[in-house]
C-alpha cells in the first residue's frame, strides 16, 4: 500500500511525529489499518531521532469510531491479528516510552476512545463527543473496562461502560478524561506547541517516568520503590548511568538550560 492510498498518514517534524488516522468516512479501523498504526508506532518507539508523537484524525467530524463494523461483517474477525501493538497499533505496544498525544478532533467512540486512553495527554476539540456504546452492538468494550475504573471515579465508569450513553467534552474534562478543551480551529496549534515543549525535555527521564507508571500501577507502594530504587527497571537503570543526568546537574549548577542528549 502506497502513501496516497495508505489509511494513515505521517509527518516529521524536527523529533516530533504527527500521526493521522484518515480512513473516510469515519476512520473506523479495520484489521489491516491496525496492523499498520502497529508498525507506525512501532518505528516511532525505535527511532532515537523521534521524542514525541501526535495521534489525530482527518476530518473534522471523527477522531475515531473504533472498530469497522462494516469490515467485520465482511469477515474481519474481531479476535484477529491487530498487529504488533494491539488495536490501533498503540494500546499494548510494548517498551512504548516515548510520550504520545491524543488530538481528538471529533467523535471518539468505542475503541476510538480506548485508542485516545492509551495516549498520555488528551487534548479535545470543543465539538467532540465521547461514548462506550460497545454494550448496544452486544460485545465488551475490553480496553475500556480495563482503564476507565483506574481514571475516574467507579461509579461513573460503570455508568458509561454499562450504559453506553454519549458525553461531551466538558463532561470529560470535569472527570479528568481531558487536559484540554480547545477551539477546533486551534486544537492542532497546541498539540504541536505541546509536542515541541516535549520534545525540548529530557528523553531519558521520560522513559524511566512511563515504565515506573507502568511498573507500578498495580503494586504496592514500597515494592514499586524499591524496584525503582535498587535499579530494577531498565529505563531508570540507564537514567542513572547516563550523560543527561550529569548534564542536568551540572547546568542546575552553571545556570543554564541543559542540553539533553538522551544518552
Amino acid at each position: 500500500m502506497n502513501a496516497e492510498t495508505s489509511p494513515i498518514r505521517t509527518e516529521r517534524d524536527g523529533a516530533v511525529l504527527l500521526v493521522t488516522l484518515d480512513r473516510p468516512k469515519a476512520n473506523a479501523i479495520d484489521l489491516a489499518t491496525s496492523r499498520i498504526m502497529g508498525e507506525v508506532f512501532q518505528d516511532f518507539r525505535d527511532d532515537p531521532a523521534l521524542r514525541v508523537a501526535i495521534l489525530t484524525g482527518g476530518g473534522g467530524r471523527f477522531f475515531c469510531p473504533g472498530w469497522d463494523l462494516k469490515a467485520a461483517a465482511d469477515g474481519d474477525a474481531v479476535d484477529g491479528d491487530y498487529g504488533v501493538g494491539g488495536f490501533g497499533g498503540l494500546q499494548e505496544l510494548r517498551g512504548m516510552n516515548k510520550p504520545v498525544i491524543a488530538a481528538v478532533n471529533g467523535i471518539a467512540c468505542g475503541g476510538g476512545l480506548e485508542l485516545a486512553l492509551s495516549a498520555d495527554m488528551i487534548l479535545a476539540a470543543d465539538h467532540a463527543t465521547f461514548a462506550l456504546p460497545e454494550i448496544r452492538s452486544g460485545t465488551v468494550a475490553d480496553a475500556a473496562s480495563v482503564k476507565l475504573p483506574k481514571r475516574i471515579p467507579y461509579h461513573i465508569a460503570m455508568e458509561l461502560l454499562l450504559t453506553g450513553r454519549w458525553f461531551d467534552t466538558s463532561e470529560a474534562h470535569r472527570w479528568g478524561l481531558v487536559n484540554e478543551i480547545l477551539p477546533a480551529e486551534g486544537l492542532m496549534d497546541r498539540a504541536w506547541e505541546l509536542a515541541r515543549l516535549l520534545a525540548s525535555g529530557p528523553p531519558l527521564v521520560y522513559a524511566a517516568i512511563k515504565e515506573i507508571v507502568r511498573d507500578a500501577e498495580d503494586a504496592r507502594f514500597q515494592d514499586a520503590m524499591n524496584r525503582i530504587t535498587q535499579r530494577q527497571l531498565e529505563t531508570v537503570d540507564r537514567l542513572y548511568s547516563s550523560e543527561d543526568q550529569l548534564e542536568g546537574a551540572r547546568a542546575f549548577a552553571e545556570k543554564r538550560d541543559p542540553v539533553w542528549k538522551g544518552r
